[in-house]
């Protein structure tokens, strides 16, 4: 096989050895980043490779000698990427076209054999959706961990009293419990959209070409089991279309949970401030400052805060790019980047934050002093209200009851606050169930 300092290969869609090429900047223009990107998709076209001569096996283009032979060869092409000695670089166009060229190099003319039933439409469709597959996976994982660590921050502060605000101005008392029960709620109902989505886009475009079928009985549906895929994506033209949409759906997933982050984050920046001082981060998610010794800023919060601003940018660029006719057009080739952009962000992101909570402390006494008196004006009125008044004639009688909420407790005011989901009864013991229930299907 040739060294990694060879000259660039002839492209595969080349008519003949005399004819001739683009020049190197049109060639690097076509090329684009794809070499770089393709590094994250190599393994998965392999894994598809493999499943697509399978599948021609099954309508007789290959035998079982030819079939153990190329499945081989894929497996050194696997191996020898993995450990670095086979580097995907200028030489090639994509992954799609080195993976030929190896087997090609290695098998001759059984190399050839390979590309029979596909273009490199549907292999990159095909690559692409396990990739998305695969990352929505790790998505999962991370929700689940985040909800988890919410929940348990819940229970164990479930009465530490702290502000709630509306307007960024206090509002009534409310709890650490409170807080993050409603992080942990937001980041299952996170976990059930992805899990929706999984199942969305959990379909084979494998064998329907460049977007017209071919003349020959594929086996899709072999395939598709052999990768797991729980249907077909039938229609070829299909297919094409929804290039660009399903990566859409799948970050607008990511989004969700990065949106959430950025809330989570803001609160911290609040909170983590000497205005505020109710929470101290960790250590090791802050840094000093290049000038100053005084300083402790909380740089990985704000870059968390951050993060959401890349995924919904990647969100943004492929809504523009997709105003396209049916079928394929070469401006797809951009779909790709910004959603392996916005993965390799937004999950660096997810990964970091179960350790962020499980691990910040409360300030409790900073938080309690922060409670006034007037907060608890919602608690007073309400009470007029079980003595028979009616809510309107409470709202307008309570700030006059000014040694009600000056003697008013909060740790009462929490307990009492029975209505579902509040601090009183944060339904922890649900949520969890709902956890389990979304984790074990």
């Amino acid at each position: 096989m040739s060294d990694n300092n060879s000259n660039s290969t002839s492209p595969i869609w080349q008519k003949n050895s005399t004819g001739q090429l683009p020049s190197d900047e049109i060639m690097q223009f076509l090329a684009g980043q794809d070499v770089i990107l393709d590094r994250e998709l190599l393994l998965f076209d392999v894994q598809a490779t493999k499943a697509h001569i399978k599948a021609l096996l099954t309508i007789e283009i290959l035998n079982v000698e030819e079939l153990q032979q190329l499945n081989s060869c894929l497996d050194e092409l696997a191996d020898e990427f993995k450990h670095g000695s086979f580097i995907l670089d200028s030489r090639f166009e994509d992954c799609h076209s080195a993976i030929e060229w190896y087997l090609t190099d290695k098998l001759g003319s059984l190399g050839g054999k390979v590309h029979t039933g596909r273009s490199r439409n549907d292999q990159v469709m095909v690559a692409l959706r396990l990739y998305m597959r695969d990352r929505l996976n790790t998505l999962t994982t991370y929700c689940e961990a985040i909800a988890l660590a919410c929940l348990s921050t819940a229970e164990k502060n479930a009465l530490v009293a702290m502000p709630g605000y509306t307007h960024l101005q206090r509002a009534m008392p409310s709890s650490v419990g409170l807080w993050m029960a409603g992080m942990a709620e937001a980041f299952i109902d996170n976990l059930e959209l992805i899990k929706s989505t999984q199942t969305w886009i959990n379909s084979s475009p494998l064998g329907t070409a460049s977007g017209f079928g071919i003349n020959l009985p594929l086996a899709r549906d072999v395939a598709a089991k052999e990768l797991g895929f729980q249907r077909l994506q039938i229609n070829p033209q299909n297919v094409q279309n929804s290039r660009g949409k399903y990566e859409l759906q799948v970050l607008q997933a990511l989004s969700m949970c990065s949106l959430d982050i950025r809330r989570l984050a803001w609160d911290l920046s609040l909170y983590t401030s000497q205005e505020f001082a109710f929470v101290s981060l960790p250590d090791e998610y802050t840094t000093g400052s290049s000038i100053m010794p005084n300083k402790k800023n909380p740089d990985v919060v704000e870059l968390l805060r951050a993060c959401h601003s890349s995924i919904h940018g990647a969100i943004t660029e492929l809504h523009s790019l997709l105003s396209l006719p049916s079928s394929y057009h070469r401006d797809l080739q951009f779909s790709k980047a910004p959603l392996l952009r916005a993965f390799e962000i937004g999950l660096l992101a997810m990964s970091l934050v179960p350790a962020l909570i499980e691990n910040m402390t409360f300030n409790e006494d900073t938080m309690s002093q922060a409670i006034t008196p007037e907060l608890f004006s919602t608690d007073v009125a309400v009470n007029e209200v079980k003595k028979g008044k009616t809510f309107r004639e409470a709202y307008k009688t309570a700030m006059q009851k000014t040694e009600a909420m000056q003697n008013s407790d909060t740790r009462t005011s929490l307990e009492e606050r029975v209505s579902p989901g509040a601090t009183g009864n944060l339904m922890l013991k649900e949520l969890k169930q709902r956890l389990d229930q979304l984790i074990n299907t």
